[in-house]
């Protein structure tokens, strides 16, 4: 075919500096060993990881898509050397900007369209000639290893860049000339010479995403120019990450918390980046010389570190810190991303892991048809999830269930057959929030006990949301009415305060607690939640402030997109139809708001590279608060969450669940054979059964079975070193219990100390 893109090719080409033929650097004495076929059989497996290797016409709709985004990108191009320009929209003269990192954004889309089979652009001659040019362009105007990058975002000049160019020019390999590849990466020596380094900021250690980025980049930079010395030390980068860490700082820990920039929770974003880069290194250095080994606890990563967040192919949001700002970025644009790399793991993992992952994920896609995957996917990754949707063989398995405590991130996760309910806290180890490059300007309390209720309603959190609901109002907190300005580029918010964490026991229940002292505020609390299997029980407890200002705690705030569905209330309770019932159980009274409200993704995210556009949108919202007046004085709150429940089943919910206490000291409720209980210090409970004590700052959870009592123990407050408990029964022996569970006399002795507020697990004969 033909493109009328002669006049363009001209341009560029005169644009380019002179003499663009460079003699090739000599190889390495590594590479002497290495063939030419080596490297190029694992170029050509990483561009099948991202166009395909042959045309399908059951991906049609997805094939159009790249073309069309292809040729979005061919029918702008405009060079301008004077301004300069690639695109008129995105002038190159300042760095600051982020306009070349997004032409070179726009390249990769180009490169992309030019290399999928079954485009119309496929392999043409005069496209490869036109992107020649236009990376020459780009070379000469916006990144060469001349230039300063002027204070502007380093990740664009070290990852951004990068990956995009080696991408680009990997895609379009057979149709450029090497020597001006060559040219094109040489500015990577400067800026990304090593993926263990931060040349912007020496002595900055990469870790997590940014290294596996970077270990891409300089991965895909040795195969491009047969350097078998880069590639091993992607390789090797790579590898030291797959080790768990024991913190503090950044990485992944063996209770499924992975933290980056220090502080902050970030599975559903940065975690999620770096699963996607090792699952795709493992697979493009597989069978060659640089072939990654000792993988095997990546594949456990995905069961600690991914799974529990997955909501039928939706990333929850408690885990994609300040990413939930970004316009382009949704829950299921994080989730299309966990599953393209569980089935490129897939093809490798091992059989046990297999067995598990080919029915979760053929459930989650079965599951989400409000998101259609193939809108989203790369062609390889369509087929796969094909493959697997039209496998007879392969079940679809239901929702993964259980009770999850991050203990190294402040989260906890509690799920059921039909809901999912997350928490995420903060500490003086963990930040509440997170905004950097102007993204995430009023997540202020996201991490102040914030509670996340999944549902079938999989576009909940994914239907423009985060700038519609009302950022003082997020459901689960308790906050005063101030008023308060964008949160700043870069500013840590810890909480002054070690208490956040929780406990789970047999899958099926848990405790997560967390005290409460506001940013900027005199406000405190103590808040505790129940997880149960059918409800979740909230209390509240010395609730206090001195600032003239209205405390509230928010009970629910629910997108209800486009309409206001049915509600019932009584006294003591609200039933949101399609959602929950909630049931106060302390006699307080609910307040309901029912509300349009309007917002623009640029209210909250400024961002040079990711800013929402100015676009009004509008939803609907009910909201179900307590107000505790001005200035409360030990106030408290105590309600029930029941998703899925009916009216009637509202209604009579709280002759189901006895508080036992709700006080600065002991916070506890009882049901049947369960006795759950947070002790903010010693104190003692009375339970049905008799006095609950303990001796210290602790989390439990006690359910019995004739005279067999299991029990499991944390603290969150991470100050004890061992906990006494007297249980409402004389303890006679510890029949099973992890390493420092023993009786003491007729009570239970729990070592905690050292344990990072990880739960010690018993079983005891009374």
């Amino acid at each position: 075919m033909t493109h009328p893109l002669s006049r363009r090719s001209a341009l560029l080409g005169a644009a380019a500096l002179a003499g663009l033929a460079l003699a090739p650097r000599p190889a390495a004495a590594a590479n002497v060993a290495v063939g030419a076929a080596a490297f190029d059989a694992a170029r050509e497996r990483w561009v099948s990881l991202l166009a395909g290797g042959s045309y399908d016409p059951a991906y049609l709709e997805r094939t159009q898509a790249v073309e069309g985004s292809a040729n979005a990108v061919l029918r702008k191009l405009a060079p301008d050397p004077g301004r300069p320009s690639l695109w008129p929209d995105l002038p190159l003269d300042d760095p600051g900007t982020g306009n070349f990192n997004r032409s070179y954004n726009r390249m990769r889309a180009l490169a992309l369209g030019w290399a999928t089979p079954g485009t119309a652009m496929h392999g043409d001659r005069q496209v490869a000639e036109t992107a020649a040019g236009a990376l020459d362009f780009l070379y000469e105007h916006a990144y060469n290893e001349g230039l300063d990058r002027r204070g502007s975002n380093w990740y664009w000049w070290e990852i951004g860049v990068p990956r995009s160019l080696t991408d680009t020019c990997a895609l379009m390999y057979d149709g450029l000339p090497r020597d001006r590849v060559e040219r094109w990466l040489r500015p990577l020596r400067r800026w990304c010479p090593d993926p263990e380094r931060r040349v912007s900021h020496p002595g900055v250690v990469e870790t997590g995403a940014n290294r596996a980025g970077k270990a891409m980049a300089v991965a895909m930079r040795g195969l491009l120019t047969h350097d078998a010395g880069l590639i091993e030390r992607a390789r090797d980068a790579v590898s030291a990450l797959l080790r768990p860490t024991s913190g503090p700082g950044d990485g992944f820990y063996r209770d499924g918390s992975f933290i980056q920039h220090g502080v902050y929770p970030y599975n559903g974003s940065y975690g999620v980046d770096y699963l996607d880069s090792v699952a795709k290194l493992i697979a493009m250095l597989a069978r060659s010389p640089w072939q990654i080994t000792g993988v095997g606890d990546v594949y456990d990563i995905v069961d600690r570190s991914f799974v529990p967040f997955v909501f039928d192919g939706l990333m929850m949001d408690c885990v994609r810190g300040r990413q939930i700002s970004v316009q382009g970025h949704r829950d299921y644009h994080s989730g299309q991303k966990a599953v393209e790399a569980i089935l490129t793991l897939l093809e490798a993992a091992p059989e046990g892991h297999a067995r598990r992952w080919r029915p979760m994920v053929k459930g989650w896609l079965t599951r989400n048809q409000a998101i259609p995957y193939d809108t989203l996917a790369p062609l390889p990754s369509i087929a796969q999830a094909r493959a697997l949707l039209e496998d007879a063989s392969v079940p679809v398995s239901p929702r993964t269930t259980g009770t999850y405590v991050f203990a190294d991130m402040d989260r906890v996760v509690h799920r059921r057959p039909t809901w999912a309910y997350a928490i995420a806290m903060s500490s003086e180890r963990v930040g509440a929030a997170e905004a950097m490059n102007r993204e995430n300007l009023h997540g202020w309390y996201t991490g102040d006990g914030m509670t996340y209720l999944y549902t079938d309603d999989l576009t909940h959190w994914n239907d423009d949301l985060w700038p519609t609901i009302d950022p003082y109002r997020l459901p689960g907190t308790t906050v005063d009415r101030r008023r308060r300005a964008d949160l700043p580029h870069g500013g840590r918010a810890l909480p002054p305060t070690p208490w956040a964490g929780g406990v789970a026991l047999d899958g099926e229940y848990g405790v997560a607690a967390m005290r409460l002292i506001a940013d900027g505020s005199s406000l405190r609390a103590r808040k505790a939640w129940f997880l149960l299997d059918d409800a979740v029980i909230a209390l509240g407890a010395g609730i206090t402030a001195s600032d003239g200002r209205r405390a509230e705690t928010i009970v629910e705030n629910r997108n209800t997109h486009d309409t206001h569905p049915p509600l019932a209330r009584g006294d003591g309770w609200v039933h949101l139809s399609g959602v929950a019932g909630y049931a106060l159980l302390d006699g307080a009274k609910a307040k309901v708001i029912r509300e349009k409200r309007t917002g623009r993704w640029r209210d909250i995210d400024k961002g040079a590279t990711t800013g929402g556009d100015t676009t009004p949108v509008t939803r609907h919202y009910t909201t179900i608060l307590i107000d505790h007046g001005v200035d409360p004085h030990r106030a408290r709150y105590a309600y029930a969450v029941l998703p899925g429940a009916s009216v009637a089943q509202t209604k009579a919910y709280a002759r189901r669940v006895e508080i036992l206490a709700n006080s600065a000291t002991a916070q506890a409720v009882s049901r049947g054979d369960l006795l759950a209980a947070v002790f903010w210090r010693a104190g003692t409970v009375e339970t049905p059964h008799g006095p609950l004590t303990a001796d210290g700052p602790c989390v439990l959870l006690i359910r019995r079975d004739h005279r067999r009592v299991r029990l499991a123990v944390s603290d969150p407050s991470r100050t004890a070193d061992e906990v006494r408990i007297t249980l409402p029964w004389p303890v006679r022996s510890v029949k099973e219990g992890d390493h420092g569970v023993r009786r003491s006399k007729r009570a239970v002795k729990v070592k905690v100390g050292g344990s990072r507020g990880h739960a010690r697990t018993a079983v005891v004969r009374v």
